[in-house]
């Protein structure tokens, strides 16, 4: 039957990227009854050995995919939301955001230790800890600085695998990864400690998926766009709307050392109100500045703009550009 054709989701190759675009390919079958098939692409983030502040931040793991799109290869796609520049192109519309995993990032250490405990049974005092994100660097060194301990933030590279076998070779101390990551491939049991998000800020959308299609897209009469909305969560959209509102304010591209993360703050079973936090910092950890704001929940993706721009200009008011390192592109 012709309406049975499949209906093709775009994802990276990486064990995580299946594993994700695999729950949404499922989640995209009960909601329509078609087939969905998974299209492996290759973007230049998978196959660049470069640091990703040098490449253009995670920014680059997205266009192959957008390409794709837009030349009809595929149908819609599935993006990690903290990898999506902040500006979305014309012709393209993130359809759904569904419910977020756990924003927050995670400690993966030797011998079941904590941030508290490497350094005091570390060769020297100071831990290595690898990370790949100048966001992560700067908390962690402005962490450690102010609780008089001593850590080595060390830049790595690669999927979960290589991240993780850097301490279990006995490479480094401990890796910081997000714990969405871990959680979607079934992993998150390796993790020695969650880290609070009042020590670090996660990067603007971590935790969350965004589902693509082209604005314009029919299938049998339906707008593709209007078929994928179900899976779309208002909560979470809000949520990671102000958070990258944030960072597109800062002007900051996806490899700068910003990080926002919106919560949603309940009364009982009642959500009241959204706590939007933000932190620039210099990757070295000697300077951070760090705001928040509290309001009622925005009742549209307009307001949820205009809270992000409004603590982006405190933050900028507060030395925050100078801290910036990377611009968008």
């Amino acid at each position: 039957m012709s309406d049975q054709r499949p209906l093709r989701l775009g994802t990276r190759r990486s064990k995580l990227a299946m594993a994700q675009s695999g729950q949404v390919a499922q989640a995209v079958h009960q909601l329509t009854g078609r087939p969905v098939e998974l299209v492996e692409i290759t973007t230049y983030g998978d196959v660049s050995r470069e640091h990703l502040a040098q490449i253009g931040g995670t920014g680059v793991f997205v266009s192959a995919l957008r390409d794709a799109l837009l030349s009809h290869e595929i149908d819609f796609a599935v993006h990690s939301l903290k990898d999506l520049p902040t500006a979305q192109p014309d012709d393209l519309v993130l359809a759904a955001i569904p419910a977020r995993e756990d924003p927050r990032d995670v400690l993966v250490a030797r011998d079941g230790l904590t941030l508290e405990t490497l350094p005091a049974s570390s060769r020297n005092g100071v831990a290595r800890i690898g990370t790949g994100s100048p966001r992560r660097m700067a908390q962690l060194n402005a962490w450690a600085r102010s609780h008089g301990l001593e850590i080595e933030t060390v830049p790595i590279r690669g999927n979960i695998d290589t991240r993780v076998g850097f301490v279990t070779d006995g490479e480094l101390d401990a890796v910081v990864l997000a714990a969405a990551g871990l959680t979607r491939i079934g992993r998150i049991g390796e993790a020695t400690q969650f880290l609070d998000a009042d020590a670090v800020l996660p990067a603007p959308g971590q935790g969350a998926l965004a589902i693509e299609c082209l604005a314009e897209h029919q299938v049998h009469g339906t707008a593709l766009a209007a078929q994928l909305a179900e899976l779309d969560d208002p909560y979470t959209r809000v949520a990671v709307t102000a958070e990258r509102s944030l960072l597109a304010a800062l002007e900051a591209g996806c490899s700068a050392p910003v990080g926002a993360l919106a919560d949603l703050l309940a009364d009982g079973q009642i959500v009241t109100e959204m706590r939007l936090r933000g932190v620039v910092g210099s990757t070295d950890g000697t300077t951070l500045v760090q705001l928040s704001t509290t309001g009622p929940v925005p009742s549209s993706s307009e307001e949820a703009v205009a809270l992000g721009r409004e603590l982006a200009a405190e933050m900028l008011d507060k030395g925050a550009a100078g801290l910036m390192g990377e611009r968008a592109l």
